[in-house]
């Protein structure tokens, strides 16, 4: 049976300090000449030893998993490996370093970094012009719809174009975006093998729309094999195509959304290119576009004139600026790493593996459980736990995180009852894919009352997830304020 490391842990704030030895500054590896005006007074954590402070921490991670763990199948989140070379590279001190008001002249080599990922970044997506700007995939998102409402206010057009048009089996952020930007959702159903109705959205798309929003392969994993034709479709209604990058994995190298007919995309780095994923962030979104919207790209722009690189570009009908600066610099550098260690070679074997170890995984669960769709997927499916002896989606997923098996994403799509979302990635062995399918299959043997206090083994057991769901208490702050105990200022 599983064990997750468990320790009865206090909060940092609760932890005790001890009279022992202190480490001198001056002897610190790292240590670094901060002005006085700008120190903080305290960490807001008092006078604790630093060994104590580093065993807090690493007796949570061990609390935690993550893909430095094990085998992560969170389906469309895309959770692969991050290889330590991108951590190394981005922390060399000329990038760590570096201030983000230096002079161009001063930092040439991390401008041409960003240069080249925006051209490598071109090359994949088969885009005219790249951003790297944005801080995330939503924000991807939503500088993307900028640019959408910007184009068709500047041809007059805004006034009719009001709609955004994306199907039911979207990413929950597609339709939040869209209203973000100022359109109205049109959602269109899937046809019974999983991919867009094409009558449904012919019937959808029309003079009032802006744009149709997908992604391809779509969210059960299944490549839209009718995109020229709804491309074709929208664009003779004057509509302009967005891709949703989210799902890059499962084509990259063998086709472009350039190629589909798309005029937007927005990519997910840590999705696609290995750079961190998690916790709110760090995150990156860049977005490229066909020739005709790279004026209103957001600016700065970094161009290269054939001797120095500059950053002062601004496109002429910009939307302004989408974050400070250059974005979540770091992760770029990070994506930089992947894709120059990896090349055009490595890339596409990533793609060929992922898509694999998809297909595998869903032909020996497909034996248990329902896959709903085509049958062939790409780099993710979507299992069903619907019938009468089956146990629900949410009892699986706690036993086999109790069997120190991740679980994968749950409950969707919504257009598929009880779903299990799975998704290898390049990342997956055959020995892990092969235990994940079994737990799952013994999991499926079980009395239902066997899960009704799972998962036992971890520091945290069964919640209640409508509790949690209604009453949310994910600070520190929240918490003590609701028990009414005083709060220690962090300065």
């Amino acid at each position: 049976m599983y064990h997750q490391a468990v320790f009865d842990e206090p909060i940092i704030l609760d932890l005790k300090g001890r009279r022992t030895i202190k480490i001198p500054l001056e002897n610190q590896k790292f240590r670094v000449d901060i002005p006085e005006m700008m120190k903080r007074g305290s960490a807001g954590i008092g006078d604790r030893e630093e060994f104590s402070v580093i065993r807090h921490y690493v007796k949570l991670s061990e609390m935690n998993f993550g893909t430095d763990s094990g085998f992560y199948p969170l389906g469309s989140c895309t959770m692969k490996y991050n290889p330590k070379i991108n951590d190394e590279i981005a922390v060399l001190e000329g990038f760590r370093m570096i201030h983000p008001l230096q002079d161009s002249n001063d930092v040439q080599g991390a401008l041409k970094l960003l240069y080249e990922l925006a051209e490598s970044l071109k090359i994949i997506t088969g885009m005219d012009e790249m951003t790297l700007q944005p801080l995330a995939g939503a924000g991807g998102e939503f500088a993307g719809l900028s640019i959408v409402r910007a184009y068709f206010e500047c041809t007059k057009q805004l006034d009719t174009r009001r709609e955004v048009v994306v199907p039911d089996s979207a990413h929950g952020s597609n339709p939040a975006s869209s209203h973000m930007a100022g359109f109205d959702v049109v959602q269109i159903p899937s046809a019974p093998d999983g991919t867009v109705d094409i009558e449904k959205f012919k019937e959808a798309v029309t003079e009032k729309t802006a744009a149709f929003m997908i992604t391809n392969p779509n969210t059960l994993g299944i490549f839209e094999d009718k995109i020229l034709e709804m491309a074709n479709y929208a664009h003779s209604k004057g509509a302009l195509l967005y891709y949703d990058g989210a799902n890059l994995n499962g084509i990259m190298t063998k086709t472009t959304p350039a190629k589909m007919g798309f005029d937007i995309v927005h990519l997910n780095l840590h999705k696609t290119f290995s750079t961190p994923h998690g916790g709110g962030g760090p995150g990156a979104g860049p977005v490229g576009v066909v020739e005709k919207l790279k004026d209103f790209l957001p600016y700065p722009m970094i161009t290269f004139d054939g001797d120095r690189y500059h950053d002062d570009y601004v496109p002429p009908k910009t939307i302004g600026k989408v974050a400070s600066f250059f974005g979540n610099f770091g992760v770029l550098v990070r994506a930089w790493t992947y894709i120059k260690m990896m090349g055009e070679e490595g890339l596409r074997d990533a793609c060929e593996t992922a898509v694999l170890n998809s297909n595998y995984m869903r032909k020996k669960v497909q034996e248990f459980m329902s896959v709903p769709g085509k049958t062939l997927k790409k780099h993710e499916f979507v299992a069903s736990s619907v019938g009468a002896s089956m146990p629900k989606a949410g009892d699986i997923a706690k036993h086999l995180i109790d069997n120190g098996v991740h679980a994968p994403t749950i409950y969707f799509p919504l257009i598929v009852p009880e779903a299990l979302m799975v998704e290898p990635t390049e990342s997956a062995t055959k020995a892990e894919m092969d235990l994940f399918i079994e737990t799952v299959r013994q999991t499926l043997k079980l009395p239902h009352e066997t899960f009704e206090k799972e998962p036992v083994n971890l520091k945290v057991t069964r919640i209640d997830d409508v509790d949690a769901s209604k009453n949310p208490r994910p600070t520190l702050r929240m918490l003590r304020k609701e028990h009414k105990e005083p709060l220690q200022q962090v300065i």
